[in-house]
């Protein structure tokens, strides 16, 4: 049964092995030693979190927007290592047209190609599909990330085209973006036993 999403409510998701949970204020003192230790994580991002004053205008970001009930960012926390992992966001939601976009997605390097990130798109689809009704899960990513494109089409989703010189990255040269999405339909008929299929 679907319920009405608000972006004000703590919405938890979790399985065995990971633990996504609302974005605080407060999760800057879990977060900073990404943008001290590991600043290259944000080599294709839009916003570059990769210092002390980049991670704490970050998450001040991520939280207006969720203010505002455009966005919805979550941490991450590894149940298995028991530590904080990163970061994930649901934004640019369309209620009205049921679509929404998954992105600013990171991971600190000693958590990336541990099986983390199928389990968080497995929930966030599960939730974005069949808590939330939406009908269409849009990616958005710098056409250059040939390692973030491996990993979209690997949960499923289907590579839609390029936009050209559609922004910035953050060294302030203009980027080109690659968009892959996956549907509800393709979430039920394949995608969803797909990728349980792939979780350890």
């Amino acid at each position: 049964m679907l319920y009405i999403f608000d972006s004000e409510t703590d919405y938890i998701l979790e399985d065995e092995y990971v633990l996504l949970r609302p974005v605080r204020t407060s999760d800057f003192e879990y977060l900073k030693t990404f943008a001290i230790n590991e600043p290259d994580l944000w080599t294709y991002s839009l916003q570059n979190a990769g210092t002390e004053s980049g991670m704490k205008l970050y998450i001040e970001k991520a939280l207006k927007a969720k203010d505002l009930g455009s966005a919805y960012p979550f941490v991450v926390f590894d149940k298995v290592k028991q530590q904080y992992a990163g970061t994930t966001r649901l934004y640019d939601i369309d209620l009205s047209s049921k679509c929404l976009s998954l992105g600013y997605t990171w991971y600190g390097k000693e958590f990336q190609g541990t099986g983390l990130n199928k389990h968080c798109k497995y929930l966030l689809f599960e939730f974005v599909f069949e808590q939330m009704g939406m009908e269409r899960v849009e990616f958005r990513l710098d056409a250059r990330n040939e390692r973030s494109m491996r990993a979209i089409k690997g949960l499923g989703c289907s590579f839609e085209g390029v936009l050209r010189s559609n922004g910035y990255r953050p060294d302030g040269s203009r980027r080109d973006s690659a968009i892959l999405s996956m549907l509800k339909e393709e979430w039920f008929s394949e995608g969803k036993q797909l990728l349980r299929s792939k979780l350890l």
